[in-house]
């Protein structure tokens, strides 16, 4: 391979020079000083890296004049052709890098300097059978007219600008404009170094341990570290964004979202309101939508509709009215999923995982003759797991029961919680262009909303309003996708809106597609989903962000200690080489002795979860049975009046329930045990007890579901405080390991730093899902008998027969000790399958954090028994494995500072501990 580097040397540096320049010229036009004093260090190190290259080349090798017979030199000529190779690389990564950062901020001249680094690197590129940099066609042009523009920009306007609009009151609306963009756009810039970093990262570490093969090092430490970086990587593309939408029935949700989606796909009939949960995840504009249902016990979606919207909606429609009229979920479906691009975040490649999750609506939850149960616990979770939250309110019935008893029931009983997480939750009052002159000013109603939610304990409420029809047929016109009908509506209820007056006094309607970006913009949504964008880069992107970096910094740190702990180890007398690692092993014994005290540890916090979880339970059991039996109280207390105002609402109990479906009992005059009811006949009997069964099951699915809502909150903030317990502990005792190593071989060793990062953070909820249904069910089984001369005996085994009197008899005794035995009986196998899924969680957390001290010590002690081994082998050839470890530690300081300076970017925008 030594033949080649004559002809590419000389082409790696003019394609060195070329690029140094390009970076230093894009650091020139450069706003950001951080990002400029970046690019010229990347500058800086190109041609330092080649000037020592150079400097060794011209050392061993003068082909002009004498050819390479000395081994050691040819050895070492070697060694550069694979630093020239490795340096032509670094110029191909480091231009696809430029490329993305001039296409942020172009000037003329850095453009002028990046055509001529592409030349000259793809020249060298060329020469040694790698990848070419790849620009897109578009590109210079595209750039060129760009520079061009802000370069008269800047002429036209002076300097002294950006000061006027910083001091004017008028600017203040564009000022949040364009913070709004940038934090937006800040997740962008980041997203796109971290990955690309990352990658390189990856790709650094991949031919590291290539070459360990080689020598016969099986590299378990660094494979380890490679799959950090690679589980980050996925992490990093694939991680969720969830965005859950609650609102009352007909309050436009279903309008909104399709607002928010950019197209009419979701049904927005009153009949096809959402029966389960719908994931609304993006696609790009290319791919073919699809509609999934997802059924319990099933690992692959069923399809229901592939196409265009209106397809998908049609067929949406269809299923989810065949599920409400068979009143059953035969297929045990657990929810939808909807494939489509989402025009709210079509720019933001960085927010492919971002979905939005169209909830059932709360007056859903009560549903007559339609099980329920799993609507509501989705919406609550949604409520825990969610990284934004909006309720729809509909403006035109804002003072209705039904708005007032969704924010009571979600808001009021979970005040705490929403409390500490205000910055998430928005409130949105939909449908505001209905208003009519006779309404209330809408900045009443929302005065009047904003009250009703402090009440309710959310102290400084973000409320917005909003048109989501005006919004979404504004969107359908602009992208040209808009039907007949859709801009007939618009004609008829927006156009109106922006009609002007000719000098005769003509009345002038514009052109929908003339109005549609100012009809859009007037609509409320572009304001909305920007707002809910940006809290999702500022916080939960952010996070993201951060614990994918950690990693990557780690990961590197890993490496470089490595690298750092051969070479002193090489350095170092091969007798007390011998004697450092002996005592290493000393240490990691007794590091590996303290964790096992701080397992102890966590068991006695472990058991604090699970009395938590116990008791709350078993509160549940007690309001469950106490409320059943006050209900049947009443039934007992009631049944022998001869008049019950059905009108109070206080008086909508089980009596009444039964007295509006049965129509008439057996009339007994003698004094008759009030806690049995007689029905005339077996049918009535019947309904009685199906009545029972229905009012009676929803009270303690409810119980249940507010209950188990409550323990997974106060659940999961246990575990959270117990992995920093957990964190902190091992990360001391890492500590202690990292200054030992460092002290005994006289280096620069990194921290350990124990993670946990978010990514890999489940919460409750995932395992607990199962836990949610109490059945009670009364099951009437008549049977006869024969008695000579007489009638048969008919009868059933929960009533009593009395002889020669034909009825039926139910004993609300009875039945309230079945409910309360079922109670029981449930809430002794949640207690026991719960203790077995807080063993599992919490045994899972402990053993992340004891896994990686075990990877750490395990890594070194593998370096050191391969230390060894190398010593006694190769120990003639320590000068050129020193070299080459030292140039390989290079690149991992490399690669660290280059995380530093991310980090330094990533903490410019942070979020203020309220906003996160």
């Amino acid at each position: 391979m030594i033949f080649i580097l004559p002809f590419v040397f000389g082409a790696v540096g003019v394609a060195v020079g070329a690029v140094a320049g390009a970076f230093t010229a894009h650091a020139v036009g450069e706003k950001d000083r951080q990002a400029a004093k970046h690019h010229r260090q990347v500058a800086n190190e190109l041609t330092e890296k080649y000037a020592d290259l150079e400097k060794r080349y011209h050392k061993f090798a003068d082909e002009s004049k004498k050819q390479i017979n000395d081994l050691t030199r040819q050895h070492a000529l070697s060694e550069i052709e694979k630093d020239c190779l490795r340096l032509a690389v670094r110029l191909q990564q480091s231009l696809i890098y430029l490329m993305w950062e001039i296409d942020r901020e172009p000037t003329v001249d850095v453009l002028k300097q990046f055509i001529g680094a592409v030349e000259h690197t793809n020249n060298v590129l060329s020469r040694i059978n790698e990848e070419l940099v790849s620009v897109p066609s578009d590109y210079y042009e595209r750039n060129f007219t760009k520079a061009v523009k802000s370069t008269r920009e800047t002429a036209e306007f002076p300097s002294d600008r950006p000061k006027q609009e910083k001091t004017s009151p008028n600017k203040k609306p564009n000022q949040e404009k364009q913070v709004m963009k940038s934090y937006s756009q800040e997740f962008q810039d980041t997203y796109n170094r971290v990955n690309f970093t990352g990658n390189r990262l990856l790709s650094y570490l991949k031919e590291l341990r290539a070459g360990r093969l080689k020598e016969g090092d099986s590299t378990p430490g660094l494979q380890s570290v490679e799959d950090s970086i690679s589980k980050a990587l996925q992490a990093l593309v694939k991680q969720k964004y969830q965005v859950a939408v609650i609102a009352a029935m007909n309050a436009g949700k279903s309008t909104f979202l399709n607002a928010l989606i950019g197209a009419d796909v979701l049904a927005t009939d009153m009949e096809a309101c959402t029966v389960f949960r719908t994931d609304i995840r993006p696609i790009d504009a290319g791919q073919t939508p699809r509609l999934l249902e997802y059924r319990q016990r099933q690992e692959n979606p069923h399809i229901l509709a592939i196409g265009d919207a209106g397809e998908i909606k049609h067929k949406f429609i269809e299923r989810t009215n065949q599920i409400r009229k068979t009143q059953k979920n035969s297929d045990q479906t657990i929810r939808f999923e909807l494939e489509y691009p989402i025009e709210a975040i079509s720019k933001l490649p960085s927010l492919a995982g971002f979905t939005l999750v169209d909830t059932p609506g709360p007056n859903d939850w009560d549903a007559e003759s339609f099980d329920t149960v799993n609507l509501k616990q989705t919406a609550l979770e949604a409520l825990r797991t969610c990284d934004a939250i909006l309720f729809i309110l509909d403006y035109t019935s804002f003072q209705d029961d039904i708005n007032l008893e969704l924010l009571q029931d979600l808001i009021e009983q979970r005040r705490d919680f929403l409390l500490q997480n205000t910055g998430q939750i928005y409130f949105v009052l939909n449908k505001v262009d209905r208003k009519e002159e006779s309404n209330r000013p809408i900045s009443d109603v929302i005065e009047s909303l904003r009250k009703s939610l402090v009440k309710f304990g959310i102290p400084e409420p973000n409320i917005y309003s909003a048109s989501a029809r005006q919004g979404l047929l504004s969107k359908l016109i602009l992208q040209e996708k808009a039907t007949d009908s859709d801009i007939q509506d618009f004609k008829i209820f927006y156009s109106a809106r922006y009609a002007t007056e000719d000098e005769e006094g003509n009345q002038i309607i514009p052109a929908p597609r003339k109005i549609a970006s100012q009809a859009l913009k007037d609509s409320g949504i572009p304001k909305i989903q920007n707002t809910v964008i940006q809290n999702i880069s500022q916080n939960s992107g952010w996070n993201l962000l951060s614990d994918v970096l950690a990693v990557f910094n780690k990961a590197a740190q890993s490496v470089a200690d490595t690298l750092i702990t051969e070479i002193r180890g090489w350095e170092l007398e091969f007798a007390e080489l011998q004697k450092k690692i002996e005592a290493y092993k000393q240490r990691s014994d007794s590091a590996r002795n303290k964790v096992a005290n701080v397992k102890k540890s966590v068991e006695s916090q472990k058991r604090i979860l699970v009395t938590t979880f116990s008791q709350g339970i078993n509160e549940f059991a007690e309001m469950a049975k106490n409320r059943i039996a006050v209900e049947i109280d009443k039934v007992a207390e009631n049944q022998f009046k001869k008049s019950i105002s059905l009108s109070s609402k206080e008086n909508q109990n089980l009596l009444l329930a039964i007295l509006n479906k049965v129509s008439s009992f057996f009339e007994d005059d003698s004094n008759s045990d009030r806690y049995k009811i007689k029905a005339n006949n077996k049918e009535d009997a019947e309904k009685i007890g199906k009545i029972i069964n229905e009012y009676c099951t929803p009270i303690i699915h409810n119980f249940w579901l507010d209950t188990q809502d409550r323990l997974v909150r106060e659940g999961t903030k246990i575990r959270e405080d117990l992995v920093k317990q957990i964190q902190q502990e091992i990360q001391s005792i890492s500590d202690e390991l990292s200054e030992f190593i460092g002290d005994a071989l006289q280096v620069e060793i990194g921290t350990n730093a124990i993670q946990f990062p978010k990514f890999e953070f489940s919460g409750i909820d995932a395992k607990i899902q199962e836990q949610q249904k109490v059945v009670v069910k009364i099951k009437d089984e008549v049977k006869t008998k024969s008695i000579p001369c007489k009638p048969d005996k008919v009868y059933t085994v929960q009533v009593p027969y009395e002889e020669k009197v034909f009825y039926h008899e139910i004993d609300l005794r009875q039945i309230a000790q079945g409910i309360h035995k079922k109670i029981d009986e449930q809430v002794q196998r949640n207690l026991k399958l719960l203790e077995r899924v807080i063993e599992k969680q919490v045994g899972e957390d402990f053993r992340k954090g004891e896994q990686q001290i075990n990877d750490y010590i395990n890594r070194f002690q593998a370096d050191f028994d391969n230390l060894l081994i190398e010593r006694v082998n190769r120990e003639a050839e320590s000068h050129e494995i020193v070299s080459t470890l030292k140039s390989q530690k290079s690149q991992a300081s490399e690669y660290l500072n280059e995380l530093i300076f991310i980090r330094e970017m990533l903490d410019n925008w942070k979020p203020s501990p309220i906003n996160r």
